[in-house]
């Protein structure tokens, strides 16, 4: 009983944190942050960001993926199931109700006002997010009282992919493969984080 309780405590905070959250996985990095690294101490700072990185790097959504992770790390393999079913239910629910109504829905000028509100606070989540990321990354923050420490190699491969996805679109006219630019990037951090 007591860990069909806990499951459903999960279930809920996942439920949660899909229920609020618009613009997808990237505006969702910082919700999911506050109430599974800060709230609920359920996982570490560190092991956050090692799971944002392998959520993006791997095939799926990445809300899907880090909850997941997150779930299959507090509960195992329920856990997982209900913190992927709990965080992908209310863009379900959601969606299937819009879909139904969609043809009459964008007539209204509350709705026009709503999406147009909700769109800033997207971009301010994900620009949030990639500037908490990177400062992570880059020059290791934890918290804002925390000391900074330059982490060049981390920044040398940053530069290097952003160098060769901007020659590439340069001289082919075209983005070049997300997949490539992680196999890169992971190729680099073997080489500089394991032999240097």
């Amino acid at each position: 009983m007591k860990k069909l309780k806990e499951l459903f405590h999960l279930f809920l905070t996942m439920f949660k944190i899909g229920l609020v959250t618009f613009g997808g996985g990237y505006a969702m990095i910082a919700i999911i942050e506050r109430e599974l690294v800060e709230k609920k101490g359920w996982i570490e700072h560190e092991e956050y960001m090692d799971v944002i990185a392998i959520a993006e790097s791997t095939p799926g959504p990445l809300a899907i993926n880090t909850a997941t992770y997150i779930g299959y790390k507090i509960k195992g393999v329920l856990g997982s199931v209900f913190a992927t079913l709990g965080v992908v239910l209310p863009s379900f629910i959601i969606i299937f109700i819009i879909a139904s109504l969609v043809k009459g829905l964008l007539k209204f000028a509350g709705v026009k006002a709503f999406l147009n509100g909700v769109r800033p606070v997207v971009v301010g989540l994900i620009i949030g997010t990639g500037i908490v990321l990177a400062l992570t990354v880059i020059l290791s923050y934890k918290t804002i009282n925390s000391q900074a420490y330059f982490d060049w190699k981390a920044l040398l491969i940053f530069a290097t992919v952003a160098c060769i996805h901007f020659v590439f679109k340069k001289k082919k006219k075209k983005a070049i493969s997300p997949i490539l630019l992680i196999a890169i990037s992971a190729i680099m951090g073997m080489i500089l984080y394991g032999l240097l």
